[in-house]
């Protein structure tokens, strides 16, 4: 597949700082584009990447601070973007939290802390940069996660969060449309848990067809080819090995 050239265009990645987000801000900085590293409490984070990106020789990344939980802040995000870097082509939305909640435990707090994170704030950071990026012609890609279209017991809020997004994109597609080439990509195990269970690999492996588990970069390759693709908007890519054909047990 063709790396697309984005020298000159500007990115913004939510959660960019970390783990699969850091993945991503690495990889568009590599392909020529200035990066607006968003991070919450991961400043630190934030000011390593851009030295291992300045480091790299390629264009220096930068770091804005957001709670989008707040919905005046993620609102916010992507008009702050435009207005100091000088225009906003894309936006990829990865802030997110993964966290185990037993049915019968979940309360308000928690039910609202989850979805106004992982849904919530995507909506409000894709409507506040929309004007940048109607004008920029640019695109937004959503990742979402395979717990969208599976039932997992012990992580409902967080399934029906990312059900949530694949309603989003496909909304997002049509009312932008035709300014904002609007996608997803819905990653199975590409990264372990940051605190894996014991055995907790080797049952993974388990349910994956392939019988390997995926790396950041397949998610990569999924979204340099919606960030090319000329006649793709209002779709997800599952990138998961086969994982939810199969099914998972959770």
């Amino acid at each position: 597949m063709t790396t697309p050239d984005l020298s000159g265009k500007v990115a913004l990645v939510t959660g960019g700082a970390r783990r699969l987000g850091r993945v991503i801000s690495e990889a568009l900085a590599d392909d020529g584009a200035t990066v607006a590293v968003h991070h919450h409490a991961s400043a630190a984070a934030a000011e390593d990447l851009i030295r291992a990106v300045r480091a790299r020789g390629k264009p220096e990344p930068h770091a804005f601070q957001a709670d989008l939980r707040d919905g005046r802040q993620a609102d916010a995000l992507g008009r702050q973007v435009a207005d100091r870097l000088g225009r906003l082509d894309i936006l990829v939305n990865s802030a997110g939290v993964m966290v185990r909640q037993p049915f019968g435990s979940v309360t308000a707090e928690m039910w609202d802390s989850v979805l106004n994170l992982n849904l919530r704030a995507y909506f409000l950071v894709a409507q506040g940069a929309a004007p940048a990026l109607r004008a920029a012609r640019g695109r937004i890609v959503n990742v979402s996660d395979v717990a969208a279209f599976d039932v997992w017991p012990s992580y409902l809020p967080h399934s029906v969060s990312k059900a949530g997004v694949e309603m989003l994109t496909r909304g997002l597609a049509r009312v932008l449309a035709p300014d904002v080439v609007v996608n997803g990509i819905a990653p199975g195990p590409v990264l372990p848990p940051e605190e894996e269970e014991v055995g907790e690999k080797e049952r993974l492996l388990g349910t994956i067809p392939l019988k390997r588990p995926g790396s950041p970069a397949d998610v990569v390759t999924a979204l340099r080819y919606l960030l090319s693709a000329s006649f793709v908007t209002g779709t997800t890519l599952v990138v998961d090995g086969g994982q939810l054909v199969r099914g998972r047990v959770t």
